[in-house]
């Protein structure tokens, strides 16, 4: 992906990992994953996945492209955002919320083809990294900015430094606020307890948060289950109301072995070329998760075509899947959810 800015300078954070709860390793792995194929597109890195109520699929590649699948495979732009879209949500039957890494929150009016900014910054600083949005009952907007000091050409910077500047903001009556900040990378995001509280993936977290959006407790933050074996990515409800979760690759040994120590050593990996620094391995991989938090299903498997999944939407009993470095959607037919 081009760079749109020069590296930002490291200024690491130490920090201790929680321990791994079970390492997820490819040898003797068993794999539970369905039959995947896949949907080609026009472009790379389908970050996120939306489905209407027709079956369409919705989804951003890298070049700021917003296209739309139909139920009988055909793919058309809709339209260019400028910027590089990522976290895709239906906004009634017509229009999408988009959040872009460049230009913010949008909003994609779909019968006409038009393209709105709702929010271009926050209390006055630009709004860079917006990454995944959740729609309220009460037509709120509710977003994460995965980093304040990163955008999504060096996300791996955050990763390194673990600066915690993520937030979790929302959008109302044409005005954001912030609701929660001190996010490790925060990512995905979706409502819980008919909009009470929110759940926020923290990437670099390798966790779940859950976030208190109402009374005296708004804001407060509390885990949302255990940590995980992995990094989480987007977040989607389905209509069962379980909580699929996007596991982008497995925790790294060496990134683990990093993180506590002398932050220069971050900052000399940082300056080594990517191909150099620990990155994504060959697996599909999503979970599912109840409303507290407990992991009631597990996909996943290796070397199957498809790696690096930022996306889970279930449709029915199909899973749409996500990338940010796939030509393609993946689909599986997931039959009946059934608890572990």
């Amino acid at each position: 992906m081009a760079q749109r800015a020069q590296r930002t300078k490291m200024a690491a954070v130490r920090w201790t990992p929680p321990a791994n709860p079970r390492p997820v390793r490819r040898r003797g792995d068993v794999r539970t994953l369905p039959e995947l194929r896949r949907v080609e597109l026009p472009g790379a890195g389908p970050e996120h996945v939306a489905v209407d109520a027709s079956g369409t699929l919705f989804t951003g590649l890298a070049d700021g492209r917003i296209v739309r699948v139909t139920p009988e495979g055909e793919v058309r732009t809709v339209i260019r955002t400028g910027g590089r879209p990522l976290g895709l949500e239906m906004l009634g039957d017509d229009a999408l919320v988009v959040c872009d890494a460049y230009r913010g929150l949008l909003e994609v009016q779909l019968s006409n083809a038009t393209v709105g900014v709702l929010a271009a910054e926050v209390e006055g600083e630009p709004l860079t990294f917006c990454s995944n949005a959740a729609v309220a009952a009460d037509g709120s907007i509710y977003f994460t900015q995965s980093s304040r000091r990163y955008n999504i050409d060096a996300y791996r910077g955050d990763l390194f430094e673990h600066s915690m500047t993520g937030r979790l903001l929302r959008y109302r009556d044409g005005a954001v606020e912030v609701i929660a900040d001190g996010f490790a990378f925060a990512n995905g995001v979706v409502l819980v307890d008919d909009g009470a509280a929110a759940v926020v993936a923290e990437t670099g977290g390798y966790c779940l948060t859950r976030v208190e959006l109402e009374g005296p407790d708004a804001g407060r933050k509390s885990p949302f289950g255990p940590p995980l074996p992995g990094f989480p990515d987007n977040l989607t409800r389905d209509a069962e109301g379980l909580i699929w979760v996007a596991m982008v690759t497995p925790r790294d040994p060496a990134l683990d072995w990093l993180l506590p120590r002398h932050p220069r050593l971050r900052s000399l990996v940082w300056a080594t070329p990517q191909r150099l620094q620990p990155g994504e391995k060959d697996l599909a991989w999503a979970i599912a998760v109840n409303a507290e938090g407990e992991q009631v299903r597990e996909l996943r498997a290796w070397g199957v075509g498809y790696k690096a999944v930022t996306a889970v939407r279930r449709s029915g009993e199909t899973l749409y899947l996500g990338s940010l470095t796939e030509h393609a959607i993946g689909v599986v037919e997931l039959g009946p959810v059934k608890n572990m």
